[in-house]
């Protein structure tokens, strides 16, 4: 428990500290004017109250990641910890905040926008597919898990069962999707947000209570679970939401349309990330109990071969009584139906900016997005009957996932190296030659296995070194 503290001490001060240091090298300027004004439309551009708008981001970036990934990181020991306040503070929270900020100043463009500006048309183009074809894994993911749980609380676990319940979320996305901004997310995510923090928060209040003995960062940071999977890189690409995850810098430029100060992007941006930083952690640490401490005995489940949702349905059925565990099971659902809807808008309104199509006729807006429901729909459709469905998709948007923030942080760093002196660059230049060796690692050495695992860090680290040299050759000629 004691790592626990520390780890939540770590992020409120990264919060102030590191947060604050951030905002004032990008230099925030709060007599600039935003684009929820400059460009008001009523449908994307719209300028909301900052607490509904940090609460929609939140919402927006949080998902199952923060909970299901922070469960199955645990399993790897307390390594988990370290990544999740490690990670959020010097690369999550920079990405987010950094991406948003950077999409605020360009008028509030989409990420493939912000890319190419800074890594060129090329560039630009390659990540404007793969951005979309994230987006549209991250549907397919966030109505997968959502749909398997409903049918479990139903009692049916037929494909039948999950298909309707899948149906019904679609029903629900395409409402989302198309409506203006303000009618129904902005409306409702601030309820769905307020639960997910309350199942937190509740969860915090009953480790406190039991104060378990669950395992503490000094008992040694070695691999706790299958040797299969190695901890470099295969927990951080598991723990990616509550650490790092490129999906949210393409949420972030939903919210850049809606602030109304650039002032506000620290506790919008920095601050959510933080925010779910704090939920993985919970997540993480409660995990830990069952998996390693008195809560294996106590459970009757094989841990820590016990599944993510087992623990969510253990925990909210044990600890936090009825009407708590209406509330946690509504967020575990909410959550990740709410980021599938946003990330579904974001992918509507990428493509819409890459052919200049003006999405205020509702038409327009249909035009895009049919074709994206069928592709997810048929996502879907080709999984559902794999038992190992979800977590096929899953392994696939988990390392698209961390290769897109990889781009986003080289593309920070390009723009460092343009408006900023100094050693500002280093800020976004660590954490992205970290993550090209973590992505670089997982895909060659775990997911295409052409290199043997053994030698799956110093595979890594290579990589990570060869980006750091072609981005100084790089900047060389540039100068």
């Amino acid at each position: 428990m004691v790592s626990f503290i520390l780890g939540i001490i770590a992020l409120v001060l990264g919060y102030f500290i590191y947060g604050r240091f951030v905002d004032r090298v990008f230099g925030s300027d709060a007599s600039r004017p935003t684009p929820a004004v400059t460009k008001a439309d009523g449908v994307d551009f719209i300028a909301l109250p900052t607490w509904k708008v940090f609460m929609i981001q939140f919402l927006n970036i949080a998902g199952t990641g923060p909970i299901f990934g922070a469960i199955m990181g645990a399993k790897f020991g307390p390594s988990s910890y370290l990544w999740i306040v490690l990670g959020c503070i010097f690369a999550g929270a920079v990405h987010d905040y950094l991406s948003g900020m950077l999409s605020l100043r360009s008028g509030g463009a989409g990420l493939p926008e912000i890319i190419g500006k800074y890594l060129g048309k090329g560039t630009k183009s390659v990540m404007l597919g793969f951005t979309v074809l994230l987006l549209l894994l991250v549907g397919a993911v966030f109505v997968y898990s959502p749909a398997e749980i409903l049918k479990t609380l139903a009692g049916d676990g037929s494909n039948s069962s999950f298909m309707i319940w899948a149906g019904v979320i679609f029903v629900y996305y395409i409402i989302a999707t198309m409506l203006p901004i303000d009618k129904i997310i902005g409306k409702i995510y601030p309820v769905f947000a307020i639960a997910l923090l309350f199942m937190a928060a509740g969860l915090m209040v009953g480790l406190f209570a039991k104060w378990p003995s669950i395992p503490e960062i000094w008992d040694g940071l070695g691999n706790r679970t299958s040797p299969a999977t190695p901890i470099f890189p295969c927990l951080f690409i598991t723990i990616a939401c509550g650490a790092i995850s490129g999906f949210h810098a393409t949420q972030s430029p939903l919210m850049a349309r809606c602030l109304k100060n650039e002032k506000l992007g620290r506790p919008v941006f920095y601050g959510s990330m933080i925010t779910e930083g704090l939920v993985a952690l919970v997540w993480a640490a409660v995990s830990s109990y069952f998996f390693y401490a008195d809560g294996y005995a106590d459970s009757g489940l094989a841990a820590p071969q016990a599944s993510a949702p087992q623990i969510v349905e253990l925990v909210s059925r044990n600890w936090l009584g009825v009407i708590g565990g209406i509330l946690a099971i509504l967020g575990v659902v909410a959550a990740p139906i709410t980021s599938g809807d946003t990330a579904l808008r974001s992918t509507r309104l990428i493509i819409s900016d890459a052919l200049h199509f003006d999405q205020k006729p509702i038409r327009n807006r249909l035009f895009i997005s049919i074709p994206l429901f069928v592709i997810v729909a048929l996502l879907l459709w080709f999984n559902i009957s794999d038992k190992n469905g979800f977590e096929n998709i899953w392994g696939y948007f988990g390392w698209a996932n961390q290769t897109l923030a990889v781009f986003t942080l080289w593309a920070i760093t390009a723009y460092f190296t343009k408006e900023k002196r100094g050693l500002y660059f280093l800020i976004t230049l660590i954490p992205a030659a970290f993550m090209t060796a973590v992505c670089s690692s997982y895909l060659f050495c775990v997911k295409i296995p052409l290199i043997p695992a053994a030698y799956a860090t110093w595979f890594g680290l290579a990589a990570g070194l060869l980006g750091v040299l072609l981005y100084f050759i790089l900047r060389r000629r540039a100068k």
